[in-house]
Order: structure tokens, then C-alpha cells, then sequence
């Protein structure tokens, strides 16, 4: 599993695609859009950012997956926005305030299956780990 250092170096790497292109690139994956996600962090409670792929849109809704690559422990923005679901989100198009909502059960099932017939690497990350991984709603507030 990749080490912290990773995570940052990836996220830094990307947030400055995104400002040398002024947004012009850094805001696709091959099949997803990627959110910028900023959250509180439950222990500092200071502003944190990342950089996130959205399998899935649903109208207004963003989809994200805290699967931190298959790892066994759940990403510390998952664990930010479980203390506190208000978060910001910017997207190619502006920010935006939304709230995280967890799905569980059917709906969860129901999702997890749209994301992983679309972006087979998230049933390869499910596959290295014991965790169910989480499955959040970003919704406008």
C-alpha cells in the first residue's frame, strides 16, 4: 500500500497541473471527473483539501469512493467529513457547498455496482482489503 508520502506527493503533483493550467487540465481521469474536496479536520480543525476521482455523477450529486487504494485503514478525509459531513467542493465548474451522506445497504449495493462496471480498479482495491469501502454522496446543500 502507498505510504502517506505518496498520497501528499500525488495530490500536490495534480493541484499544481491544475494551477499552471489555470484548470485547463487536471479535472479528468479516463472516465471520471475529478472533485477537489475540502473538509475540517476533525482534530485540528483546520481546512484540508483533496484531490478525489467521482465515478459517479447523478445530477447535482457526486459520487467518491474512500478506498485509499485497497488499504486497510480508511482515508483521513473520510474520517473528516464522518465528524463533520459540511464540506466544500470545487469542480471545473466553481465551488460549491455540499453535504457527505455515507450510503449503506441497497442503495450502497446498488452504487458499488455502477462504480465497479465503469472503474474495475475500485473491485481491485475492495479485493485487497477486509474493509467494506465507503461509499459518499457529495450533495449541494
Amino acid at each position: 500500500m502507498p505510504a502517506d508520502l505518496v498520497f501528499t506527493t500525488l495530490n500536490r503533483v495534480h493541484g499544481a497541473v491544475l494551477a499552471v493550467t489555470r484548470g485547463r487540465l487536471g479535472w479528468r481521469t479516463p472516465g471520471m471527473e475529478v472533485v477537489q474536496l475540502h473538509t475540517i479536520g476533525r482534530k485540528s480543525g483546520q481546512r484540508r483539501t483533496v484531490l478525489l476521482t467521482a465515478p459517479l455523477r447523478i445530477g447535482n450529486d457526486f459520487v467518491v469512493v474512500a478506498s485509499r487504494g485497497g488499504d486497510d485503514e480508511h482515508p483521513e478525509w473520510y474520517r473528516n467529513l464522518l465528524a463533520q459531513p459540511e464540506v466544500d467542493v470545487t469542480t471545473r465548474e466553481g465551488d460549491r457547498p455540499m453535504t457527505a451522506r455515507v450510503v449503506q445497504g441497497d442503495e450502497r449495493s446498488a452504487l458499488w455496482e455502477q462504480i465497479v462496471s465503469h472503474q474495475r480498479l475500485y473491485a481491485f482495491h475492495q479485493r485487497r482489503t477486509p474493509r467494506e469501502i465507503p461509499v459518499v454522496v457529495l450533495s449541494p446543500r
